[in-house]
């Protein structure tokens, strides 16, 4: 498949396979990172962003969806130009970054006071989510750097 795209198109080919291939890797986990904030956190997050706009979760989500990225262009990064090493391990380490972050958050709240699921579907913004969302940021970081 590769081959024919280089064939037909040149280096071009091979860019807009690329593309797709990293763009349908980068939808797929972050839908995985969506259904695992939601599993971590109390209610329905779909409807607790979109229907109540709570905030925290939305913060949470969003440094979720944020970290998953960073993590996809670190792999494309470290690929250098090796389309199925470069797709393999972004999955490969978006996954081991989801799983990292879903650690961190269960860890985190461990370690708190509080429930942070409860704070996150809080109508209240509470800073508590401020440093789940920056945890989330930082480990897409560091999966990212690791790929180099």
């Amino acid at each position: 498949m590769f081959a024919l795209g280089e064939q037909v198109f040149g280096g071009f080919g091979t860019d807009v396979v690329g593309a797709i291939a990293y763009s349908a890797i980068g939808i797929a986990l972050m839908v995985l990172g969506f259904f695992i904030v939601d599993w971590l956190t109390p209610g329905k997050l779909g409807e607790l962003i979109w229907t109540h706009r709570n905030r925290n979760a939305s913060l949470l989500l969003s440094s979720n969806l944020i970290g998953v990225g960073l993590i996809v262009v670190g792999a494309i990064w470290a690929s250098e130009g090796n389309l199925v090493e470069g797709v393999v391990s972004t999955f490969v380490f978006g996954v081991i970054g989801l799983g990292a972050m879903a650690v961190a958050f269960l860890i985190l709240d461990a370690i708190t006071p509080g429930k942070l699921g409860a704070l996150v579907v809080d109508e209240e913004p509470h800073p508590a989510v401020w440093v789940s969302s920056a945890m989330h940021l930082a480990l897409g970081g560091v999966i990212a750097m690791a790929l180099s």
